[in-house]
């Protein structure tokens, strides 16, 4: 009997260990010549109830001073985008190099510019379901956006715990897109904490969003007046649109039949207008409207859909705007998301990254299939907190990112009511202006990245954050 008590309490306690927090150093990765010149970990860090969900992580040093350069915890929107798509096609140190797939494993390069030059990163797979973070139960599958701002948390005190070397380093949260919901959050939610004497303490500084969705309402509101500004819709249309919806697009009174006309109209050609210069947007890529349409290459190669980033519920108001496509072609700037495909799904790759084996099935880089619940529709009130309690923040906009256009990011920051410290100016990057930002008394900065899709085409430098943080 007591050795069956014995043998219980050892079966508990290996349980425990292994899925509370687990970190493996990877040093090489298939596709890479020699070692990595950078320090890359992954590991996963048991969360929720009984730690049933378990998050997958890569942890990146800073290649300057880890000891005292600033930590980020990275959320990749969606919701179900792996943060893999933060680390390689975004702010981190490595890319694939991009020639056209033969059936070998795709190859590696290094990203000159990564924020990891400056900032420890830690690109977490949230909510579990997204990328190589799993469910142990099916209780434990279903999340939303207040599940994710609780276990995001959860996680960065128990990975500090962890790695207690980082504790004393300023803490950045970061992400974009749909984490512009989530983010601010969990910046709240940490901030709680630590008014609670919640340990460990953590050392929160202020937060980072790229083209953060905030309010709904605000943020898609600003996509007609966008297009307008693009050129993309007729002045007649737009004035229209204006007098018929009175500058409400997103959620139409059914008994509206003009303002519902002049948006059938403004989705496509429709007899409704004769004027030649209507055009049909669903030709327009809308995360970035200079650049050729292509497929999206996501959620996986045989299933894909022209979304432009998941998030985006313009797929519900406006089914016409996202067509089935083919496959995007070498010459696509989305075919380097099938480049993932191919090589996070070999064997030797999941093996280097220590991905535990038959926790999911076929990785996905965008995630469509998660139990989610969309709980948020405005983060403003998050924002409105965090700026009382004096935390620093960076907010930035791809001036021709028609998902989440500048125009309603600029909107909800103005509802905040701060005063102008440093009013609208150029950020210049090799001697160039690469976007305008404008800094308010409650230490937020706006910026906009100049004909820069978000963080995707922002691997020019690390000196954008110099604009704010």
């Amino acid at each position: 009997m007591e050795l069956a008590k014995i043998c219980l309490l050892f079966l508990i306690l290996h349980f425990n260990t292994e899925f509370a927090v687990s970190h493996s150093t990877v040093k090489f990765l298939p596709g890479f010549q020699g070692p990595l010149p950078f320090q890359l970990e992954t590991g996963y860090v048991g969360v929720g109830e009984s730690e049933d969900s378990q998050l997958f992580y890569y942890f990146v040093k800073s290649e300057r001073n880890p000891e005292e350069d600033p930590l980020m915890l990275w959320l990749t929107g969606g919701p179900g985008c792996s943060a893999f798509s933060g680390l390689f096609y975004e702010i981190g140190p490595i890319n694939f190099n991009i020639v056209e797939y033969n059936g070998s494993l795709p190859t590696l390069v290094l990203n000159p510019n990564s924020w990891t030059k400056e900032a420890s990163i830690l690109f977490v797979d949230s909510p579990v379901g997204t990328g190589f973070s799993y469910a142990r139960t099916p209780l434990a599958s279903q999340s939303g956006d207040f599940t994710q701002i609780q276990q995001a948390t959860q996680f960065l005190r128990k990975w500090l715990m962890d790695h207690p070397e980082f504790l004393s380093n300023p803490v950045y949260i970061g992400g974009d897109s749909y984490a512009g919901l989530i983010v601010p959050g969990v910046v709240q939610q940490i901030s709680n904490g630590n008014e609670e004497n919640i340990k460990p303490l953590i050392n929160l500084q202020g937060y980072i969003l790229g083209n953060p969705l905030t309010d709904s309402n605000v943020d898609w509101n600003s996509v007609i007046p966008f297009a307008h500004g693009m050129g993309l819709i007729s002045d007649e249309l737009y004035e229209s649109l204006k007098r018929t919806c009175r500058g409400q697009y997103q959620i139409i009174d059914p008994s509206n039949e003009d303002c519902l006309n002049d948006i059938q109209a403004y989705k496509k050609a429709s007899n409704h207008f004769t004027f030649s210069s209507i055009i049909c947007l669903s030709g327009v890529e809308y995360a970035h409207v200079l650049i050729p349409k292509c497929p999206f290459a996501s959620p996986k190669p045989q299933d894909v859909l022209d979304r432009s980033r998941s998030l985006a519920e313009h797929s519900h108001e406006f089914p016409d705007l996202y067509p089935e496509p083919a496959l995007p072609t070498i010459n696509c700037h989305t075919y380097r998301y099938l480049l993932s495909h191919y090589w996070v799904n070999d064997k030797s790759v999941q093996k280097a990254l220590n991905i535990r084996e038959r926790s999911i099935g076929e990785w996905i880089r965008c995630n469509e299939g998660i139990n989610y619940t969309k709980e948020i529709r405005s983060s403003v009130q998050f924002h409105v907190s965090l700026s009382t309690k004096g935390y620093r923040s960076l907010i930035y906009s791809g001036d021709h990112d028609m998902n989440i256009p500048f125009l309603g990011t600029q909107a909800w920051i103005r509802s905040l009511n701060y005063s102008i410290v440093d009013d609208w100016r150029p950020w210049i990057l090799r001697g160039q202006v690469a976007g305008f930002t404008r800094t308010y008394s409650n230490r937020m900065t706006f910026a906009t990245v100049k004909a820069r899709k978000f963080l995707q085409f922002l691997v020019e430098d690390t000196q954008l954050l110099n604009t704010g943080l």
